[in-house]
């Protein structure tokens, strides 16, 4: 405990991608006991309200099968499954302490029929080509460093007219906000992770992702070079999140 509580991780821009990979497979794999209780206290509970809105905005019309990605504890994989009672869900996280943590939580839902958790990799899923209404991801798109190409993935596995659905911490684009934001990103939220967290470190490398996640506009140009279109960007909270809906093109193969 006390080697965790002095490590510390790389700046963002510092990693290389193996670096980065390996990582946040440890922060996650470190962070899953408290992980739950420090994502609510720490954004005030407004995660579990924007989890909502992205399962609100979710459209299924074909298959009625949702693929959650960066599933981890399966917050917004349970949010989805409770919201649309007869949709067949799927999530994948290649952390598996996470996973296990999740299926506890899914075994005391009435949902355990509907909802598989699976280990994987974003840029490889083992599922064909438009399996899927829909493809979430929430506040995992910044860990994997290759976003263009988990985009594309994602876009692969949905059906012609389906949803890729990404829901992800940023900094605000309104200039006093964006500096209050920060203080907290860089000064508070780390102090408060030290009282809670086994691995204090992997909150100054969760405040700096967020602040090194690319501007909602160069994101939206990513989802369209992954070739998706009528890309929607809505800033919820200030702008310290966003939720990002892109749609694959109906002559896409």
């Amino acid at each position: 405990m006390k080697n965790r509580r002095k490590k510390k991780y790389p700046f963002v821009r510092e990693m290389t991608d193996a670096e980065r990979i390996s990582a946040v497979k440890e922060i996650f794999s470190t962070v899953t006991p408290t992980y739950d209780f420090l994502n609510h206290f720490l954004s005030l509970r407004q995660d579990i309200g924007w989890r909502r809105v992205a399962a609100r905005r979710m459209r299924f019309f074909e298959t009625y099968r949702l693929l959650d990605l960066a599933a981890g504890t399966g917050d917004l994989t349970i949010e989805a499954a409770r919201r649309y009672p007869t949709l067949q869900v799927v999530g994948v996280d290649f952390v598996r302490k996470m996973l296990d943590a999740g299926r506890a939580k899914i075994e005391k839902e009435a949902i355990s029929t509907r909802v598989r958790l699976l280990q994987g990799d974003a840029l490889h899923l083992p599922f064909s080509d438009r399996s899927f209404d829909a493809v979430s991801i929430a506040f995992g798109i910044r860990n994997i460093p290759d976003k263009i190409r988990a985009l594309r993935e994602m876009a692969r596995v949905v059906v012609s007219g389906g949803q890729v659905i990404v829901l992800e911490m940023a900094s605000p684009e309104r200039r006093f906000i964006r500096r209050i934001y920060h203080v907290y990103l860089r000064r508070i939220l780390p102090r408060l992770a030290v009282a809670f967290s086994l691995n204090p470190a992997a909150y100054h490398y969760l405040a700096d992702s967020i602040i090194n996640f690319p501007s909602p506009k160069a994101f939206r140009e990513m989802m369209e070079e992954a070739g998706l279109a009528r890309v929607e960007i809505h800033p919820l909270t200030f702008g310290t999140t966003y939720l990002f809906l892109g749609y694959k093109s109906d002559s896409r193969g």
